[in-house]
């Protein structure tokens, strides 16, 4: 369990190295404004620590109010069938409406104790599965009007691929796992639990009042360099080097070179410009369908690994201690890529 005391030294460390950054950049490489430093810097931090107190605050008030088994409701037949019990469940559903929220949830949880080191890898995993509805109703009324019939095949292979791999993550927990200490709550025809009284409610509240400034100071120790740096390195355009130089080493190599600018604007550039680019190419009879779901599929490969460091690696790292958040991150990718490529590869063989 991490320490109960705010690490207020190494957050004044984490502030000047984070101050220092944007000076480094304006002396040796390119000046950030304030403005944007205020737009893209500042306010995203300030709304990721947001989503962090609340997924610290829902998980203290759902397991202090006997809440877990309500929460967990619609995904119990899931977790009950991979024995990874309700804590996990009530952080899927959470997912569904906030990804740091629920990994925030996921990571208290870890801390007390009350889910296994397993579980938390496993219910990450699994938590890719609501993130991809998450973000799905603002792509899919884009990217159709742009690519039609080769946007909706890529939609449906990349739900396949999450589908899959949730499926496995399930089937190993289920033959993997015992059941978790609460097995009786997973149980819809357990007894009801209590409702808690008035001091009951005073006691949670004292509680997350304690916690809640010490982790979020912890979490922020490593959030703020890493998402600075992060911020620095994307201002002065090495992502875009990076992600042009490996676009056109395998472009060039796995697909046919009209296929070049669709995996370079689809993770150069913003998600947009590659599915334009793809309808565009299609409607000029260019590309093929195939060809356009294979080109938008090796973009999204070779895009998410990139745009995870640049968005989600803060987060893993601060909200996870820095040896587990990277692991997660990592792990997690690699099991997306090859979901990706095995749903690729039969989509090849067969269409």
């Amino acid at each position: 369990m991490r320490a109960q005391s705010p690490h207020y030294k190494a957050l004044g460390i984490s502030v000047a190295i984070s101050a220092l950054l944007p000076v480094i950049s304006a002396l040796f490489f390119s000046l950030v404004s304030m403005d944007v430093l205020v737009s893209r810097l500042i306010f995203p931090l300030c709304r990721i620590t947001g989503f962090i107190a609340v997924g610290l605050v829902a998980g203290q008030l759902i397991e202090g109010l006997g809440w877990t088994r309500q929460v967990a409701v619609l995904a119990r037949p899931l977790f009950r069938f991979s024995r990874m019990g309700n804590h996990c469940s009530a952080a899927f559903t959470t997912a569904f409406f906030s990804g740091t929220a629920a990994n925030a949830m996921l990571a208290e949880y870890h801390d007390q104790g009350k889910i296994t080191r397993t579980r938390l890898f496993l219910s990450n995993y699994i938590n890719q599965l609501p993130a991809f509805f998450l973000h799905l109703p603002t792509t899919m009324f884009i990217v159709i009007p742009l690519t039609g019939v080769a946007g909706g095949l890529y939609f449906l292979l990349t739900f396949l691929a999450v589908l899959l791999r949730t499926t496995l993550f399930l089937i190993f927990g289920h033959f993997y796992l015992t059941y978790p200490r609460d097995r009786e709550s997973m149980d819809t025809h357990s007894h009801a639990v209590p409702r808690p009284d008035k001091k009951s409610v005073q006691e949670i509240f004292h509680k997350i009042r304690q916690r809640l400034p010490v982790r979020l100071v912890n979490i922020f120790v490593w959030v703020l360099p890493i998402y600075t740096l992060v911020f620095i390195l994307h201002w002065n355009g090495v992502f875009d080097i990076l992600n042009t130089a490996l676009s056109r080493t395998v472009a060039l190599n796995l697909m046919p070179v009209e296929s070049l600018s669709v995996v370079i604007l689809s993770f150069a550039a913003e998600f947009t410009s590659g599915f334009a680019a793809a309808g565009a190419l299609m409607d000029a009879g260019v590309l093929t369908v195939k060809q356009t779901v294979i080109a938008l599929l090796a973009g999204n490969v070779l895009a998410f690994p990139i745009r995870a460091l640049r968005h989600q690696l803060p987060r893993y790292l601060g909200i996870f201690s820095p040896k587990t958040g990277l692991q997660l991150l990592l792990s997690g990718q690699m099991f997306r890529v090859i979901s990706i490529f095995m749903v690729g590869i039969l989509y090849y063989l067969v269409a």
